[in-house]
């Protein structure tokens, strides 16, 4: 039987437009988010200066074309031509839209596109984007373009989010990845902008893309929408058979298609290398990931810094865990981490999910599955450009930083981060009521902890499990 032929081209690494970033003075101790103790860093302080994001690089996998944007001036233009080139349709959905430099380019490029006859569609978040008035679109909308929010009004939609990311240009070309649309997404490292990354698709892959978008935009604008048909959208979604798969993710009573396909991955995965910005994954996940890593085949790229430290914490309350199970552990340290990549065996992840509650279990997101060895070994090679720029987390490190008072820090970390809304939320949807559908009680490194994961679900007797373990 023929197989598709996968062609991967492209320079590793960009050749250095950027500043770089900043360099941390002779013996300086580090003292990142929120540990009490700090390490010292005992890599030359030259090391940070050298990173660079790398140039845009391309695959074909079947009859889809990829091109990856790891820079975020590269993935600003990529967006602005996808909107200056789009002659029928534009269709955009983004949890952030900012009222700085780079939302009035891409709100008026919108325009410009609407103004040219272009049918342009936008939806953005009501809550990551709260900050950003109906004002800020006027320009948009008086020039024909249609722009709504997602749980625009304080009621049973107000506290779901929509944490995807999609651009579509005339239904045969698309964007997607981390990145929103604000200026800190496409600063380079030297001004600790978000690293990420965006990726352009043309081909069939696009397909049911459009036909999502359609379906979630009429959703959106329907002030009677009724929750039960969004749940329903994304637990039936079927992402198909084929080499590149379109997962939805979003609090359905079951798994959605991404947390299903990603949970069955690691179930049988041999290699697992992951670049995420914040982790905390369910307990059986974990032990999935802890597997593969018993196996020598582990790579975490973790974040070093964030706006949040909070979920720092709740990350490094697992390092011990999978650091016993020999899993290799970095953080990334030349500026803040944005980046939503896992590459498992042939298989890579790339889209809107972090590798947390939320976007596991509640967030709505949107996420690419491509099956090809060759693109996977390119991705793979991608992560393996990061190393060099982290802070590696050995044992002896997280003994250091593992102090009493920094673990109680983690733990309730781990407890608030994911769930902090939830069970406001799930009381106030109609038909519904909030399920606990799994309490654990876990020993961490000497702290007993509580934990709930809620889910919106129909009516119906509450389901309850409860397990011990010392795992840490």
């Amino acid at each position: 039987m023929k197989t598709a032929r996968t062609a991967v081209r492209a320079p590793l690494t960009r050749a250095a437009p950027h500043r770089p970033c900043q360099a941390p003075p002779s013996g300086y101790r580090r003292r990142m988010a929120d540990d009490l103790f700090p390490v010292d860093d005992a890599r030359a302080p030259h090391e940070l200066d050298l990173f660079r994001d790398a140039m845009p690089f391309g695959a074909r996998v079947g009859d889809d074309e990829f091109r990856v944007f790891p820079a975020g001036e590269d993935r600003l233009a990529a967006l602005l031509t996808l909107i200056e080139e789009a002659r029928a349709t534009l269709d955009l959905t983004f949890y952030i839209f900012e009222n700085d430099k780079v939302g009035v380019r891409v709100r008026d490029a919108l325009a410009a596109a609407a103004r040219r006859g272009v049918e342009v569609r936008l939806i953005i978040d009501g809550f990551g984007s709260s900050d950003t008035d109906e004002a800020f679109f006027a320009d948009l909308v008086e020039a024909g373009g249609d722009f709504c929010r997602f749980s625009a009004r304080r009621s049973v939609r107000y506290l779901i989010r929509n944490h995807q990311k999609i651009v579509i240009a005339d239904g045969r070309r698309a964007m997607i990845g981390g990145f929103n649309v604000a200026e800190a997404y496409f600063a380079p490292p030297a001004e600790n902008g978000w690293h990420d990354l965006g990726m352009t698709i043309e081909g069939p892959a696009v397909t049911p893309l459009q036909h999502y978008f359609d379906r979630l935009h009429a959703w959106t604008q329907n002030p009677r929408a009724q929750w039960r048909t969004i749940r329903r959208l994304i637990r039936e979604w079927d992402p198909g058979k084929g080499k590149v798969g379109l997962l939805l993710g979003g609090p359905t009573s079951r798994l959605s298609p991404w947390a299903r396909s990603v949970s069955f991955d690691l179930k049988h995965g041999e290699r697992l290398d992951m670049i995420m910005a914040y982790f905390s994954p369910a307990q059986s996940l974990l032990r999935r990931i802890g597997r593969i890593a018993r196996k020598g085949q582990t790579r975490l790229v973790m974040a070093g810094k964030s706006d949040n430290g909070a979920t720092i914490g709740a990350t490094r309350l697992l390092y011990g865990y999978l650091l016993k199970r020999r899993a290799k552990i970095y953080e990334f340290l030349p500026c803040k981490l944005h980046t939503k990549l896992i590459v498992l065996d042939d298989r890579v992840y790339i889209g809107s999910a972090n590798f947390d509650m939320r976007s596991l279990y509640i967030n709505a997101e949107i996420m690419l599955r491509i099956d090809d060895a060759a693109f996977a070994d390119r991705m793979r090679a991608y992560v393996a450009t990061h190393i060099a720029y982290c802070e590696e987390i050995t044992p002896a490190v997280h003994r250091a930083r593992a102090t009493p008072l920094n673990r109680i820090r983690w733990a309730l970390s781990w407890f608030l981060v994911p769930w902090s809304t939830i069970p406001s939320r799930a009381a106030s949807i109609s038909g519904s009521r909030p399920q606990l559908l799994c309490a654990q009680n876990r020993w961490h490194g000497g702290i007993f902890q509580y934990s709930m994961v809620w889910s919106i679900v129909p009516k119906r007797p509450l389901r309850k499990s409860s397990t011990l373990a010392r795992n840490w």
